[in-house]
């Protein structure tokens, strides 16, 4: 896979890292050539120039490109990378990272995001999630900002221990994706028992989210069982 990255600053460096490790292919662009050196990055390629310009795309062949990531400090810079990728070269894929919280509601399709980063976002979703048993925690949103994936980790005395997935009433437009248990991902199944301390992730409508947190609050009337 070719990946353009759009800022070669600790961010920016730090997925270049990770995705050099996997053996994907990868140019990262800055306007600073001292970055080079400082990054350490052993197999990357190099483009120094402005990102925000199209001569500077074109030389990076942002058209070979499968995906481009926005990673630097500056949300304007960013959303125009964005822009211009999906606009002017066709990128299948962007990922922009947001800096500032506030921005967060641009970074969508209209700016040629398909996937925004709130980093600020993302810790605090980190730390709810280490501590916050029994409630949804919403860890990432997705595309357009209409869907997201959500973290439910079942407490031990839960109604939901000892029932299926399946017997959950699920809203419309919610969808158990995985289930993490004993640090083991499970692929779930509508005949899974559920057990205290299953970490649960949904992909589901951010309008849906109050429904879904409401059905994980307690057993779903499918269980004849309980019922009597």
């Amino acid at each position: 896979m070719r990946v353009v990255i759009a800022g070669a600053g600790s961010v920016g460096s730090s997925i270049a890292r990770e995705l050099l490790g996997n053996k994907h292919e990868i140019l990262l662009i800055d306007e600073k050539p001292e970055v080079i050196g400082r990054s350490g990055l052993k197999g990357a390629k190099w483009l120094i120039g402005d990102a925000c310009e199209l001569t500077t795309l074109k030389d990076a062949r942002l058209d070979e490109a499968d995906v481009v990531v926005s990673a630097t400090g500056d949300d304007k810079v960013n959303l125009v990378v964005s822009l211009l990728a999906k606009s002017e070269f066709g990128v299948g894929r962007t990922v922009g990272r947001v800096n500032n919280p506030k921005n967060d509601w641009m970074f969508d399709d209209s700016w040629g995001v398909d996937v925004a980063v709130n980093t600020p976002r993302l810790m605090t979703a980190l730390v709810e999630e280490a501590v916050e048993i029994g409630d949804l925690v919403r860890l990432l949103t997705l595309q357009t900002g209409m869907s997201s994936i959500v973290e439910f980790t079942v407490p031990q005395d839960s109604p939901l221990v000892g029932g299926t997935i399946g017997s959950i009433s699920l809203p419309a437009e919610c969808a158990v994706v995985a289930v993490l248990r004993d640090d083991s991902p499970i692929t779930p199944s509508p005949d899974d028992v559920v057990e205290g301390g299953d970490e649960m992730f949904f992909l589901a409508a951010i309008a849906a989210e109050d429904e879904l947190r409401v059905a994980l609050s307690a057993r779903s009337d499918g269980d004849p069982e309980e019922e009597r």
